[in-house]
């Protein structure tokens, strides 16, 4: 595995993305990502191993930023939004008593703040194995769903390293029936991602 920081405002900076589809032109010409995979698990892994070798060579980065798409509807399709949290929807062990969307004998909130470093709209945002649509959404506590932040969260707290997540609505109103609900916004998603990811040179030289 090849792994690169990008240096941005004298701060190393790692991308995390979920899968090439949505690593268009405009991203492109920006930043190499550590690819993951699609879902919780893969994200873990991936993310896991990537900082346990950056950490190896001395190099662990000062943000990660995940981003890609999500689904909603709350937010409008297209525009792009900045993590305030993540929270797990897959976790419920409240037969045991514990609180659903956390994990059983770690101490995490069930929503997770994340660093929000750009002037973007915030959101909550749910992470899962499923794929959400339809009437799924009315049982989801959170704004917006995907399938890898909480994971690539919990692999960061590991390292204490801040994570920041920029998501983008690609689907949500009416039902996802078809690869083809996903991918029909996902060059706009590109070209408005990378505006988004143009203001972190700012943000973080104002953050030093």
């Amino acid at each position: 595995m090849t792994i690169g920081c990008e240096t941005i405002s004298a701060r190393r900076v790692l991308f995390v993305m979920a899968v090439d589809a949505e690593y268009g032109p405009h991203l492109r010409a920006r930043f190499t990502p550590l690819l993951t995979g699609v879902g919780p698990v893969e994200a873990a892994v991936a993310t896991g191993m990537a900082l346990q070798e950056l950490a190896r060579q001395g190099a662990l980065p000062d943000l990660v930023v995940c981003l890609g798409s999500a689904g909603s509807r709350l937010c409008p399709l297209g525009d792009i939004f900045q993590v305030a949290s993540v929270s797990w929807r897959d976790m419920d062990a409240s037969r045991l008593g514990f609180t659903k969307g956390v994990t059983p004998f770690i101490d995490h909130p069930v929503d997770l703040p994340l660093a929000t470093p750009l002037a973007l709209p915030l959101a909550r945002l749910s992470t899962g194995a499923n794929i959400v649509g339809g009437e799924d959404y009315a049982a989801i506590n959170a704004d917006m769903v995907d399938m890898e932040t909480f994971a690539v969260a919990r692999a960061c707290a590991r390292f204490n390293v801040p994570l920041m997540g920029l998501r983008g609505i690609s689907d949500g109103p009416g039902e996802l029936d078809h690869i083809n609900s996903w991918t029909a916004l996902l060059g706009l998603l590109d070209e408005r991602l990378a505006a988004a990811v143009d203001l972190l040179p700012d943000a973080l030289a104002r953050a030093a």
